[in-house]
């Protein structure tokens, strides 16, 4: 066996975990996360496309939005490979290495998605607070410099994951609750000491997403005072409704992922089944469903869409 109890044994492989009592119907499964897959890569591809292609749309919000793009694409990519062999070929086995790799990049996507949501909702807020100084405040060298810092936050606090994690000896049951490794998983599987670990994993989710859905929470406040302040009934909708596909991201993006990870931390009776859909939306969902958010809303965007097609 690969993994033996109160044996210091390091396991050579994890075994990940497809949908408990629905195996038989894998190749039916496998139908729509292809699809999902493939609508997310499609849809955030052609988003990406279209911004680079049409100089009228070398805006700040589209700027960002693309920014969005790239880290949708890169959640999508790094939990298709063994998603997808699960449900097509019951390829469960994966290596140390492979998984602390894709945890590593499953993470980083998070983390600077996270980043990136925040500074949505600072052009949001610029926007409307200060219209008449947004395009001087929000240059592009100076959204450039954010990008920047929103990746090296990234690796900075999600590379020591990997790391802390190879320290561990793994000898209890080496099957994960998901069909990808993330960092809350793989450290439940270690017979070694994980307070190290689990310290630093709640660390750097309270100082990343949490930090950042509270300065995104106090935004929205900010925003809605703004908004209050205007006189006019017409513009106060107007102004509400540039926030609405921004909203809809941060509500598909935080939601699932917090409440995951008070899953996995606080809740060991839980239903396996509640972990493993909780998984899939909070990896899934935000990559699918942000680019068709923001193409039914921003009418430039699907105008622009539109023409492409009907060419």
């Amino acid at each position: 066996m690969l993994a033996v109890n109160d044996t210091k044994f390091n396991a050579a492989v994890f075994l990940l975990t497809g949908i408990p009592g629905l195996e038989d119907f894998h190749l039916w499964i496998s139908i729509p996360f292809c699809l999902m897959y493939v609508i997310s890569i499609v849809g955030n591809s052609v988003i990406l496309f279209i911004i680079k292609t049409d100089p009228s749309l070398h805006e700040p919000m589209y700027i960002f939005l693309s920014m969005l793009a790239v880290t949708d694409l890169g959640l999508s990519i790094s939990t298709m490979p063994t998603t997808l062999g699960i449900v097509l070929f019951n390829s469960r086995e994966i290596s140390l290495n492979a998984c602390f790799a894709q945890l590593f990049f499953i993470h980083l996507f998070e983390c600077i998605e996270s980043s990136v949501l925040l500074l949505m909702a600072f052009d949001r807020f610029i926007a409307i607070r200060d219209p008449l100084r947004y395009a001087s405040i929000l240059t592009l060298p100076r959204i450039g410099k954010m990008g920047q810092v929103c990746v090296l936050r990234g690796v900075a606090v999600i590379l020591p994951l990997p790391i802390l994690l190879q320290r561990l000896q793994y000898c209890r049951s080496n099957v994960l609750s998901h069909c990808y490794c993330i960092n809350q998983d793989v450290m439940m599987m270690a017979c070694s000491d994980i307070r190290v670990n689990s310290i630093y994993g709640l660390s750097v989710a309270l100082l990343t997403v949490g930090l950042d859905s509270l300065l995104v929470f106090l935004s929205y406040v900010m925003i809605l005072a703004a908004v209050l302040s205007i006189t006019s009934h017409a513009e106060c909708l107007r102004a509400l409704n540039t926030c609405v596909s921004h909203l809809c991201a941060v509500l598909l993006f935080y939601t699932p992922m917090i409440g995951l990870s008070v899953v996995h931390r606080f809740s060991e009776g839980s239903s396996p089944l509640l972990q493993i859909l909780l998984g899939y939306i909070y990896l899934l969902l935000p990559p699918l469903m942000n680019p068709i958010v923001y193409s039914v809303k921003s009418k430039h965007l699907r105008a622009r869409i539109i023409r492409v097609f009907v060419k």
